[in-house]
């Protein structure tokens, strides 16, 4: 049975809605991510870690809402101790099998069960360096919720054949919404697992149509090729035409599946009284992903930034915070509760793992 309580809604006529924007430019962050990739290169991917924080300034700092920016304020040095345990989690993952099987087994393990615990860590630690008009972010969720919902409920779903693959996904949302916070105010998540369980099965019926429709295509155009084909060649086309299916599945359904969760998640996401208006369109979104892919190839990568920048901007401008009332009077009594109370110190969250 479900027990949420849905957040009172304000008078509409005190609602003020303040459009998110997005200022940045492809020409812009094509220098940074050029030096980034570059450097990052140079040191053996040391460098990545003040990559993120370079990359991550730069989308905050462009993204605006009600006349001012977001800041990032994480540490290299965290990030990077984040990469190195990264790296040896995988590391123990990828070459633990070619000495043991059993041995790989227990990496898996030890890995499943350390995980959750970084998460909620790495949560911590992205929330606490984010700010708006100087006010920080922050997290809350405890690490046993963490296991519960990114190690019990994902077991759960693939032991039920992924049919709690939509529940598993909404509480992993409520644990991050619930649990975080803009200055002293917490955000409270207010979705129902049935918008999560349609936008799964629309998507599986989407996905089994098209993969129905184009293995037709696929295996027609074997069937008049296989006459003058030998067997390996055989074999390559159909390892092609899989790759191809697969990425042509992806560009059609991923549009439609993020576009539906993010104004399902934001729209049911709530400030205190205030809320939040997400109207992103999958055929918009579609567009932006089928033409960004093309124009990546194309150019051998060097669209990448621009096509980051491009759908930054169209997420962005389809975001609005729904404020219930004056939001000077609301940030002001926020810095003073802020102030009164002492926010943590990053001490205590000092890795981001960056999953």
């Amino acid at each position: 049975m479900d027990t949420q309580v849905q957040a009172p809604v304000p008078d509409q006529a005190q609602v003020q809605e303040h459009r998110f924007s997005f200022t940045g430019t492809g020409a812009e962050y094509f220098r940074i991510w050029i030096v980034n990739l570059v450097l990052t290169i140079l040191t053996l991917g040391i460098f990545s870690a003040w990559a993120k924080v370079r990359r991550l300034q730069y989308f905050y700092r462009n993204t605006h809402m009600g006349g001012s920016s977001f800041d990032y304020h994480g540490s290299p040095i965290a990030i990077l101790k984040g990469r190195i345990i990264g790296l040896l989690l995988f590391a123990a993952y990828t070459f633990s099998f070619k000495f043991n099987p059993l041995l790989w087994l227990c990496v898996v393990l030890c890995i499943g069960l350390i995980m959750p615990y970084l998460l909620a860590t790495s949560f911590r630690f992205r929330l606490y360096n984010s700010s708006y008009r100087g006010l920080r972010f922050g997290f809350t969720g405890s690490v046993g919720g963490a296991y519960g919902v990114f190690l019990g409920l994902p077991l759960a779903a693939m032991f039920t054949m992924y049919l709690l693959a939509p529940l598993a996904h909404h509480r992993i949302k409520a644990y991050q919404h619930n649990n975080s916070r803009f200055g002293q105010t917490p955000f409270s998540f207010n979705a129902r697992e049935l918008g999560f369980y349609k936008i799964y099965l629309v998507a599986l019926l989407q996905w089994l149509a098209l993969m129905l429709t184009l293995g037709i295509i696929a295996a027609v155009t074997l069937w008049s090729m296989a006459g003058g084909m030998s067997k390996e060649r055989m074999m390559i086309a159909v390892v092609m035409v899989i790759y191809g299916v697969m990425i042509v599945s992806s560009l059609l359904i991923s549009p439609y599946f993020q576009s539906r969760m993010q104004n399902l998640i934001w729209n049911g996401t709530r400030l205190q009284q205030s809320g939040f208006s997400s109207t992103m369109r999958a055929r918009k979104l579609a567009w932006i992903v089928f033409s960004n892919f093309f124009l990546i190839i194309l150019t051998l990568g060097l669209y990448k930034p621009f096509a980051a920048v491009r759908l930054a901007r169209y997420r962005m401008e389809q975001l609005a915070f729904l404020s219930a009332g004056s939001m000077d009077e609301f940030i002001a009594s926020e810095q003073q509760q802020a102030g009164a109370a002492g926010m943590e110190t990053a001490e205590f969250f000092d890795i981001d793992v960056g999953l």
